[in-house]
């Protein structure tokens, strides 16, 4: 049973038959309720210790249920309130949902329909608790280094939540820039572990000769140029946590020594012969798919399986919603304190651009590009067009969408009329009449939305895009007109 469950209900009725028949539907399925009968009872135990959910009847003896319902809307109380009605009052219930109540119940009910209804609200307060959790210190969608709010991102705050406290092996696949780092150091600090070292080691930036001493260390004289004992990373990690990244870059032999070291604990040093042990958490990141590469033989089967415990996928920038506008925000700030510079905030076409755009160079990209706009313009808003190209017009660029030449448009020759000409003419068709492939694209999506009746989301499947790439490039396209 979760917190939210464990606290008890707040029931406001003042019939005390009524009141019993409800507490005895909801301990019928182990939910505890406080039981009061006057409004100022219950005001009494919102101001001190909120419930999650408040089953109110609205006709008190002592004041009216809305004035219950005004406070908690202006307090803004973490409360789901579930309104009891009579068939009567219907048109009370819909202004009670005006003002902030979460659902109504009509009199009479059964015991299904009352628990069906409480079970719903304590959802929403506790996913509401969560996304709440994902607050650090008050500051919207922050999160141990991570900045965003999207539902694909509170989706990896919750597994990193989970995960943070278990000794279990935690894989993060995504592409590159997407903070597979920023997440490893994010468990780390939120498990029992954080007051030990976090040690990172790059697989793919170490010359192969050299990864294994960097992952167990060497003894004097083990190789050319070894003239003093070495910690490895794994000895550095005693107590902490191990961080693998791009660990699909590792040989095999030295995937056979990592496996083996998983195994056991142990591991020896190159060119020792002593057995050491340590105890350490391990991570591990990859920007492959690692199933792919098992199966191309470059990555052991045994230890993809010994490592794919907790399976942690980072999404790409495009598929988080409006979060790069909040990490651009954050880094325009950050750059711009930095640099002595005056910049405060985008403006509307700028930030329209920033959604659409795809960023195949993920969070990385857009924090260069940030810095890039910081240091090279100035001023106290950034505009569309300090947008450097592909993103936005920039100096020699064009916005995306719009090139900055475009031919007339001219009517397209049919494929009979193709078929006519000559092989080298079919062969190199003419510049002039091959159109902008932002106009077929536009024009394919109107197409589908027209014949959706305007409904986006049908006009998304039929297309094979997600509705909010359709959402996005209509804003573009709307402020490439009006701009």
């Amino acid at each position: 049973m979760t917190d939210i469950e464990a606290a008890p209900i707040l029931l406001v009725e003042d019939t005390a038959s009524l009141a019993r028949v409800y507490i005895a539907y909801l301990a019928k399925v182990s939910l505890p309720v406080r039981h009061v009968e006057t409004g100022a009872a219950a005001l009494d135990m919102l101001r001190t210790q909120p419930p999650p959910v408040v089953l109110l009847d609205l006709h008190l003896p002592d004041m009216d249920g809305m004035e219950i319902l005004r406070f908690a809307e202006q307090e803004e109380l973490p409360v789901a309130i579930v309104v009891i009605t009579a068939h009567g009052s219907i048109n009370v219930a819909v202004e009670a949902m005006q003002h902030g109540a979460y659902d109504f119940i009509v009199k009479p009910f059964s015991a299904d329909r009352l628990t069906v209804t409480v079970r719903n609200a304590l959802e929403r307060m506790r996913l509401a608790r969560i996304v709440e959790s994902y607050r650090d210190e008050g500051a919207p969608g922050r999160y141990e280094g991570f900045i965003g709010s999207s539902l694909a991102m509170q989706s990896v705050y919750r597994i990193i939540d989970s995960a943070a406290a278990s000794k279990a092996t935690v894989f993060i696949t995504g592409e590159s820039g997407t903070g597979k780092e920023v997440c490893a150091e994010a468990i780390h600090r939120r498990s029992p572990r954080r007051d030990r070292p976090f040690v990172a080691l790059n697989c793919g930036a170490i010359p192969k000769e050299l990864v294994e001493s960097e992952l167990f260390g060497h003894v004097r004289g083990a190789f050319t140029g070894a003239v003093t004992d070495r910690e490895g990373a794994a000895a550095r990690a005693a107590g902490g946590t191990l961080f693998l990244d791009e660990i699909c870059e590792l040989e095999l032999g030295v995937q056979t020594k990592l496996l083996r070291f998983i195994q056991t604990g142990t591991f020896q040093k190159v060119g020792g012969s002593r057995t050491e042990s340590v105890d350490l958490r391990i991570l591990c990141a990859t920007n492959r798919d690692p199933l792919t590469e098992v199966e191309a033989g470059r990555f052991r089967e045994d230890l993809y399986y010994r490592l794919h415990v907790i399976p942690l996928h980072l999404p790409p920038l495009r598929e988080r919603e409006d979060d790069a506008v909040e990490i651009a925000r954050q880094f325009l700030m950050d750059f711009a304190a930095e640099e002595g510079k005056l910049f405060a905030r985008f403006d509307p076409a700028a930030e329209t651009l920033l959604r659409s755009y795809a960023w195949p160079g993920n969070v990385r990209q857009l924090q260069n590009m940030i810095r890039q706009i910081v240091v090279l313009q100035s001023g106290e808003t950034v505009t569309a067009e300090m947008l450097p190209p592909p993103i936005g017009q920039g100096p020699h660029g064009a916005l995306p969408g719009r090139p900055a030449a475009t031919a007339p448009a001219s009517r397209q020759p049919a494929a009979a009329e193709l078929s006519d000409r000559p092989a080298d003419a079919q062969e190199r068709p003419d510049p002039g009449r091959i159109r902008p492939l932002w106009q077929v694209e536009k024009e394919a999506i109107e197409r589908a939305i027209a014949a959706a009746d305007g409904n986006i989301p049908r006009a998304a499947a039929w297309l094979g895009i997600s509705a909010s790439t359709i959402y996005r490039k209509r804003l573009a396209w709307e402020a490439d007109r009006t701009s």
